[in-house]
């Protein structure tokens, strides 16, 4: 069998429809159309796009007007993308454990870092919903209400999660929910991300500083011939290209088709691996939809990855914790065993492909093959 890519995109017609009539229209109209179908699915009053998921985060914080010295509340098990944003305003990311099955940020941990850094430097929590899986948020948002702290989501590629069901995305008790549109993060195609709120001064302002913060003047009866523009404050260049948009609609309007079908690989993991020995499978608490399946290896994780390479699968790592990173554990002087649930993971997770394009003959040479490495395990 020829190599298994931990992911591929799926493409058709929809895709190459669309960029033909953004490269006609020249783009803009079809941005519109995107952030028009995001609220509406969403059920928000604004869905701001930019051109990637890492613009996303630092567009929502520059929207909350964080300050040097500000302090936010993140999951130690993240991608980098939220602490670097947090940074880049000279701000400090604040980490917390997490839960061993889930992945996802630990109450216990989250209330007790709030005890400690109960101060008005701190401006909110970003909570992120691991695999797509959602975090327990009635909880998390009691917490952040009995400590008048805002909440923030970084739902990451997770468009279609629901906690109780209700969206990730469309509870009014986050103020902003940050989403990338694409799976593809390495060598994508295109890249696109948006953040929702209902909140009127944060989408205001988001839109401002999203192109620069340039506000032109218009053609009126006055005279005023439209291409003179003012600068009103320190902007960014995070607006979406046409083509990008288009890709990202195409991709979106799938968002029902590529769950169902994550959800169908899930299912035959789970049925296929269940009496794997060394093996433990992901814990469904609540709604999933399996933007990662992301198993445990009891020992030598490392190991097990390369046999699945040596066979032509390719799989990935969700995530290193970030105390483990260089930077964030020098610049805070962060210690191995700091976040322990965090770090037990991190040395037994690995996650196997699952994505629309894979097909069943290929789900079943990586069950397969899982079993047979499984075995040689001592």
């Amino acid at each position: 069998m020829e190599e298994i890519a931990f992911y591929r995109p799926s493409i058709d017609e929809a895709e190459t429809t669309l960029i033909k009539e953004a490269l006609k229209d020249h783009g803009s109209a079809i941005v519109e159309r995107l952030e028009s179908e995001l609220t509406e699915y969403f059920g928000v009053k604004h869905a701001i796009t930019t051109n990637n998921n890492s613009a996303a985060h630092h567009l929502a914080l520059c929207s909350m007007d964080l300050k040097r010295g500000d302090k936010i509340i993140c999951s130690v098990n993240s991608t980098p993308s939220v602490a670097q944003a947090i940074r880049h305003f000279d701000a400090e990311p604040i980490f917390v454990d997490i839960n061993e099955d889930d992945f996802n940020m630990n109450a216990e941990s989250l209330r007790n870092t709030l005890k400690v850094h109960n101060h008005k430097k701190l401006k909110g929590i970003f909570v992120n919903h691991v695999a797509g899986q959602a975090s327990d948020m009635d909880e998390i948002y009691a917490i952040a209400q009995e400590y008048d702290v805002k909440v923030l989501d970084d739902a990451g590629k997770s468009i279609g999660l629901t906690y109780n069901g209700v969206k990730i995305g469309s509870d009014s008790r986050s103020l902003i929910s940050c989403f990338n549109v694409h799976s593809q993060l390495t060598n994508p195609i295109a890249t696109a991300g948006f953040m929702l709120t209902d909140d009127d001064a944060v989408a205001e302002r988001a839109r401002l500083l999203r192109n620069h913060a340039i506000i032109k003047g218009g053609i009126d009866k006055d005279g005023n011939l439209g291409y003179v523009y003012d600068v009103v404050d320190i902007g960014v260049k995070y607006d979406l290209t046409g083509l990008c948009a288009a890709y990202a609609v195409a991709q979106f309007e799938k968002t029902d088709k590529f769950i169902a079908r994550r959800r169908q690989i899930a299912a035959i993991y789970d049925k296929e691996l269940a009496d794997c020995p060394h093996v433990s499978l992901p814990i469904k608490k609540r709604d999933h939809v399996y933007i990662q399946y992301i198993i445990k290896i009891d020992k030598n994780r490392d190991g097990f990855a390369k046999e699945l390479l040596e066979r032509g699968i390719h799989t990935a790592l969700h995530y290193k914790p970030m105390h483990l990173l260089s930077y964030y554990k020098s610049k805070y002087g962060l210690k191995v065993n700091s976040f322990p649930n965090a770090l037990k993971t991190y040395q037994q997770v690995l996650s196997l492909p699952v994505y629309n394009a894979l097909s069943d003959e290929e789900v079943a040479y990586i069950c397969e093959s899982v079993r047979e490495i499984a075995k040689t395990r001592v």
